[in-house]
């Protein structure tokens, strides 16, 4: 498979997400590394929006492991950069998340921030998160999602051309529905934000993998 390449978008993102980052993300990102521990996966780096937040968990003394897999080379440039940056170590992987190059039950908590999106086979890297987490691990995630009423209908108006301009960016994608019904997973978190920003809803949350052996587990 041909790895995606998008070197306006790479050099473009870090600057127009700034703002958001500052305003909206910033409490979102903190939720999604309270307390974790163990080996922990980046599922879809981007240009390491995530690491300053693992660089906080390690110099409070935090017990994590860090890998990352980012398939676009522009994107990993930037995300490789800035994990020298804040003398991060971490293992940053060229791999898709329908494909991941490791093995089963490797990690403790599988974090995916503003990637689902954007992955072309949804299933396939569910299937991949499933398969990487250990049992009773955390697949801990922050999205953005198709809105209800008036607000989704001009998202789905909107969606092909904001999938070509973004990047491949899915804007009516009902992700959280889709994480919420995938019964592989115990739902232990969850909450949608309409209002802040109210024309593209953001969702966040942790399902726990279930352990095997559970009836509701599709590996018994």
């Amino acid at each position: 498979m041909t790895e995606p390449s998008h070197p306006v978008f790479a050099r473009l993102y870090d600057p127009v997400m700034k703002p958001v980052e500052w305003t909206v993300l910033d409490e979102h990102r903190r939720y999604l590394v309270d307390e974790i521990s163990g080996a922990v996966l980046d599922l879809g780096a981007g240009t390491g929006a995530m690491f300053p937040y693992f660089g906080d968990v390690v110099a409070d003394g935090g017990d994590i492991t860090l890998y990352a897999i980012e398939p676009d080379p522009h994107m990993r440039r930037k995300a490789v950069e800035r994990a020298r940056d804040l003398g991060l170590d971490i293992e940053i992987e060229s791999a898709g998340a329908e494909a991941l190059p490791f093995a089963d039950d490797s990690f403790d908590v599988v974090i995916a921030s503003l990637v689902f999106c954007t992955i072309p086979d949804f299933d396939a890297a569910l299937s991949e998160v499933a398969r990487v987490l250990k049992p009773g691990g955390e697949f801990r995630f922050l999205e953005h999602v198709r809105g209800e009423g008036a607000v989704g209908i001009a998202h789905d108006v909107l969606a092909p051309a904001w999938h070509t301009v973004a990047s491949g960016c899915h804007l009516n994608r009902e992700t959280d529905e889709i994480f919420r019904d995938d019964d592989r997973f115990e739902l232990v978190d969850y909450t949608r934000l309409e209002d802040i920003p109210r024309i593209v809803p953001i969702v966040r949350g942790t399902l726990e993998r279930r352990r095997k052996g559970s009836i509701l587990s599709r590996f018994v």
